[in-house]
């Protein structure tokens, strides 16, 4: 009775103590499931369902354009508060714009203050102005401010003229404002766009005070004619805007002008060889007759 009695209290421990682990298996399984649930989005996703660290991949941001609905407005993109500036933005006019403070023109020359901000003075702004316009100038108006650069020698090969830079050795740009160069470099001008961006504004500055000291070391390039087409290599050659007319041969004769101012008189072809003289045309017979 007593072995019968123990067997069977040892049979129903057991049974319970399998009970209790699967329902301890069944619990952990319960609980893996709502994990897995709960990671669920509810959307669509081009990821793989396992993305490891996603620390602020997934945020509460608003992106670019996007609608609020917290802005009365609606509007993601907030306007810039009345009166603020940037910590490094230059608040006078003078030098951040080229202009007068009363806006009634351009800055002659550059600022005073520019110029003392360079350590070395003046010296140092155009050996900074030589490196920056050898980055963003050099391609257009070349190494020397004569407009020959290699986008324009190739706008001129492909027949786009309209992308023909000016000279800095004319009499217009040798004679407009420091204020007004900055300005367009800063802001551009038809086919040249602004670099603001690419370049702060003492390095601005100095491209200019670089300019003015191309414009000093070279004079005589402002009398001189644009330099004939040149051509790229595949490319053909076509004349530059404004520019001379191709070489003629030397031995070769020139083409009959007219030798009377009203063009009533004869015409006559230049002598072909160097050092002749021109002779007046002989008279036909008609005026033979009338003039004896």
């Amino acid at each position: 009775m007593l072995r019968s009695s123990s067997s069977k209290v040892q049979a129903s421990h057991g049974r319970e103590t399998r009970e209790r682990s699967m329902a301890s298996r069944q619990l952990l399984l319960a609980a893996v499931a709502l994990g897995a649930l709960a990671s669920c989005r509810g959307q669509t996703s081009r990821e793989s369902p396992v993305f490891g660290i996603r620390n602020m991949y997934d945020q509460p941001r608003y992106d670019v354009q996007e609608e609020s609905a917290f802005f009365s407005d609606h509007r993601t993109m907030r306007p810039l508060v009345e009166g603020v500036v940037a910590s490094h933005q230059d608040v006078d006019p003078q030098i951040a714009h080229g202009r007068l403070d009363d806006e009634s023109g351009y800055v002659l020359e550059i600022p005073k203050a520019v110029v003392d901000r360079h350590q070395g003075g003046l010296p140092a702004m155009v050996e900074r102005g030589k490196d920056r316009y050898g980055i963003y100038c050099t391609p257009c108006h070349d190494g020397t401010g004569t407009g020959e650069g290699l986008v324009k020698r190739r706008a001129v090969a492909s027949g786009a003229a309209a992308f023909v830079p000016p000279t800095f050795h004319q009499d217009r740009i040798r004679h407009m404002p420091d204020g007004q160069l900055f300005a367009t470099i800063t802001n551009g001008k038809s086919n040249m766009p602004p670099y603001a961006m690419q370049m702060n504004v003492d390095d601005r500055w100095s491209v200019v005070a670089y300019v003015r000291a191309l414009q000093m070391v070279e004079p005589k390039l402002a009398n001189q004619a644009p330099l004939a087409p040149t051509a790229v290599p595949g490319g053909t050659s076509a004349p530059a805007p404004g520019g001379t007319a191709p070489a003629q041969d030397t031995n070769a004769p020139p083409a009959a002008t007219p030798s009377g101012a009203d063009g009533g008189g004869t015409t006559q072809a230049a002598p072909a060889e160097a050092g002749a003289t021109s002779a007046p045309a002989p008279a036909d017979s008609a005026d033979q007759e009338k003039n004896p």
